[in-house]
């Protein structure tokens, strides 16, 4: 059953896109997108990366349950509930804050999987290390694969470093820059072991506070017997914060893919492609270089955001 599972968790690669906005060709640059948001249609991007391992090791382990957590319009959620639903596990998420009706787009694609929701206070959610809110919510954890917040441990690390391999295939050299949003950290340090100390691993924070970096850098030495130091994390382009925004962000997605035909999202990607073409313009990438941005999916949450927001995106 294993080997059945991991034949069929052989996804990929996901296609590279060259795109050539006028910042980066000014520079002598050149900039490809790793479509990773192709990867699977309700399993996409860095969430089938991180997920791929985690489900090979729940099945090797015999667990025929999920659990795992996330906040109401969690990209994590949404994958693993469609990945319980694929490959053959039963799914239970914690949500963080209070249940509303009726439930927004992201949560009503999760029920649909299949996946059962126990909704917490979120000083509960900040507990979820602690036993006490397993209490609270009337379950016995044992029964199920834990799969922490985001998917990001261990064993999402081999998942995203496979990234660095398909690219090294597809462009016939590895480039000089590879480049990621960054909520947990884990798809970071994922690319930074595949990289294997050469060319420059970038990340773009998109939460506020400078805390990415040691959350990396907490991944790699738990998980790499190996230390490295090409890599690093920009933590000034969070727009206020995870999950907020302002009206240049929006601006700029939707003239991306005006310009270029390809979606981005307004938590993950949009900040992280706005940041590549900021310091594009600054200069920070030397002339010739060849930078890949990686789109690490997360669309499912725009026709919430659209929803709460009155349809501010253009997809």
């Amino acid at each position: 059953m294993t080997a059945d599972l991991t034949v069929r968790l052989q996804n990929g690669p996901s296609p590279v896109q060259e795109i050539c906005p006028p910042v980066f060709a000014q520079g002598g640059l050149r900039l490809f997108i790793k479509r990773d948001d192709l990867l699977h249609p309700d399993i996409s991007g860095n969430k089938w990366r991180k997920l791929k391992y985690n489900l090979i090791e729940a099945r090797r382990k015999g667990f025929k349950k999920l659990l795992t957590y996330g906040g109401a319009y969690s990209n994590h959620l949404a994958a693993t509930a469609a990945a319980g639903k694929a490959f053959g596990f039963s799914t239970l998420g914690v949500v963080r804050g209070e249940k509303v009706l009726p439930l927004n787009p992201t949560l009503m694609y999760v029920e649909e999987c299949g996946m059962e929701l126990k909704f917490v206070s979120r000083t509960n959610f900040r507990n979820k290390n602690d036993n006490s809110i397993f209490e609270t919510i009337k379950i016995n954890p044992n029964g199920y694969y834990d799969v922490p917040i985001g998917g990001s441990n261990c064993l999402a690390l081999p998942g995203c470093a496979e990234i660095v391999a398909e690219l090294n295939s597809q462009l016939d050299v590895l480039p000089d820059y590879i480049c990621t949003a960054c909520g947990t950290g884990g798809t970071l340090a994922g690319i930074v072991t595949g990289m294997e100390g050469k060319g420059t691993a970038i990340g773009i924070s998109a939460l506020k506070g400078n805390f990415m970096k040691n959350e990396v850098a907490g991944f790699l030495k738990k998980c790499s017997e190996k230390k490295y130091s090409n890599w690093q994390v920009f933590d000034n382009y969070h727009f206020g914060g995870f999950a907020k925004f302002k009206p240049e962000l929006i601006d700029f997605i939707n003239s991306f893919k005006k310009d270029y035909g390809i979606p981005l999202d307004p938590i993950y990607t949009g900040k992280l492609a706005f940041a590549l073409f900021d310091l594009a313009g600054k200069g920070f990438f030397e002339k010739g270089a060849t930078v890949v941005m990686v789109h690490t999916g997360g669309l499912q949450g725009v026709v919430g955001f659209n929803e709460r927001f009155g349809g501010v995106l253009k997809m």
